[in-house]
């Protein structure tokens, strides 16, 4: 951005604040540091990822955003690891999302869909 003359030596991240973009550039020197091994970097992802849900998404917004596909990749299986072998309900409680389905449809949804609800 700044070759194309965007920004005057600087680049606008404006999805993404400074606490995340912190995380995110500790993420990367940990990554490029050689003498870091694999135990010891699976180890610092599984800390690294274990945040409150808010910081979790800002994460998750910022490594797509930034297009960091390691990040992107141990935050979302981070997010499935959340949801794994919960119910609907259970996940709707944890992100916060209302059913907007009356009884019937969420009845019909389940009849229809049986493999996803075992």
């Amino acid at each position: 951005m700044v070759d194309d003359g965007y920004g005057n030596d600087t680049i606008p991240l404006p999805n993404v604040d400074g606490k995340i973009l912190e995380m995110v550039l500790e993420w990367c020197k940990k990554h490029v540091d050689e003498k870091v091994s694999k135990d010891e970097l699976s180890k610092y992802e599984d800390e690294f990822v274990e945040v409150d849900q808010a910081d979790l998404y800002d994460l998750l917004m910022a490594a797509n955003y930034l297009v960091i596909k390691g990040l992107l990749d141990r935050v979302l299986q981070r997010v499935a690891d959340l949801i794994k072998g919960k119910q609907p309900e259970e996940i709707r409680k944890i992100f916060n999302i209302k059913n907007d389905f009356t009884p019937e449809e969420e009845e019909e949804l389940r009849k229809n869909n049986a493999w996803a609800f075992v």
